[in-house]
């Protein structure tokens, strides 16, 4: 097994407001490997972009304050690095892309320039001529029409579709060893979408980056992830490659996820929510976060007062369920368990 791109530890991020503090990541722990895409996953308010974000000090602090926790990057811990090491850092060995590319790009600048000044920030030395060159192969690169023309265009001249994939250039001009995509294509329509993963996915394979997605989309999950982290409250509940998450999932608020998604194979009328609602990360429930929306919980004084941790299941330790009861769901897959069968 190679050494990891990214090793988070225990990390433990919160935020002091008017209502009291904030428990938005609870001793979070994971690896990302070289080549590789990892998929974060979970509803809104889980904690999936707060530990990315976090990391790479870019949650306002304060109110946002990282109590513990380690993330080693090249030997490297970011969360103790100075502000200006981490500048360099950032845009050059790790990138990120967002949700929003019209709020991440400005308006009064052309795209072509906003591109250059990526590579530019990190390589002062660069000719003007050799970075519009890179610029213009990268925007071919990730599929953009006429770059030369485009190299010169404001952003409102581009369409959405145009705007993530431009982007998604500037995550790459550098060649990172670590890109993090944060949601890439929640602003974008159905058909745009499926263009935009389609250039995630070569440029992955391209750069042979790391890769961390953020979604709440697990049909993206199945088609570009090798291995997924289901967060629930802060706190990863269900880890493993895709295959045997959505395979055989151990978790209940990862079957309730799937089973919550519309299946063209199957005529229902209604869909199947996740009953009640996340849980308030200033008042936490005791014991599992997730019990009092669990179908398998039933009330049980276990689920109630313990906290389950994050274990091996099946006798392995690549698969692993922070479930007390998480044998009793074998056998028992989700109905979109067939998507996971050709990931």
């Amino acid at each position: 097994m190679p050494e990891p791109v990214l090793s988070i530890r225990d990390l433990v991020v919160e935020f002091k407001t008017e209502d009291g503090i904030v428990h938005a990541v609870d001793g979070l722990t994971y690896d990302v490997y070289p080549g590789e895409t990892l998929g974060i996953v979970g509803e809104s308010g889980s904690g999936k972009s707060v530990s990315t974000m976090s990391i790479l000090g870019l949650i306002p602090q304060p109110p946002g304050r990282i109590v513990s926790g380690e993330a080693w990057f090249k030997g490297k811990d970011l969360i103790k690095l100075s502000k200006k090491d981490l500048r360099k850092i950032r845009g050059d060995e790790v990138a990120m892309i967002f949700q929003d590319p019209m709020t991440s790009l400005n308006p009064v600048l052309k795209v072509g320039f906003q591109l250059g000044e990526a590579i530019k920030t990190h390589y002062p030395k660069e000719s003007d001529a050799t970075v519009r060159s890179r610029v213009v192969d990268l925007l071919r690169l990730v599929g953009v029409p006429n770059p030369d023309q485009r190299y010169d265009q404001y952003p409102h001249e581009f369409s959405g579709g145009m705007r993530q994939r431009a982007m998604i250039a500037m995550s790459i001009a550098n060649s990172p060893s670590l890109l993090i995509a944060d949601e890439p294509t929640t602003a974008l329509d159905v058909t745009i979408q499926a263009q935009v993963l389609e250039v995630l996915k070569n440029v992955q394979e391209e750069t042979q980056a790391a890769t961390i997605l953020i979604t709440h989309d697990l049909g993206i999950v199945a088609e570009l992830c090798e291995r997924v982290l289901v967060m629930y409250a802060g706190k990863i509940v269900e880890h493993g490659d895709v295959h045997t998450i959505f395979q055989n999932p151990r978790h209940p608020y990862t079957i309730g996820l799937m089973d919550s998604l519309p299946k063209l194979t199957e005529d229902e009328e209604w869909l199947r929510p996740i009953p009640g609602a996340p849980p308030s990360l200033i008042n936490r429930p005791s014991g599992c976060p997730f019990h009092p929306r669990c179908f398998l919980s039933q009330g049980r004084l276990r689920c109630r007062e313990e906290v389950p941790p994050l274990r091996p299941i099946d006798g392995g330790s690549e698969h692993q369920s922070a479930c007390h009861f998480a044998e009793e769901l074998i056998g028992r897959s989700s109905k979109f368990a067939s998507v996971g069968g050709g990931a």
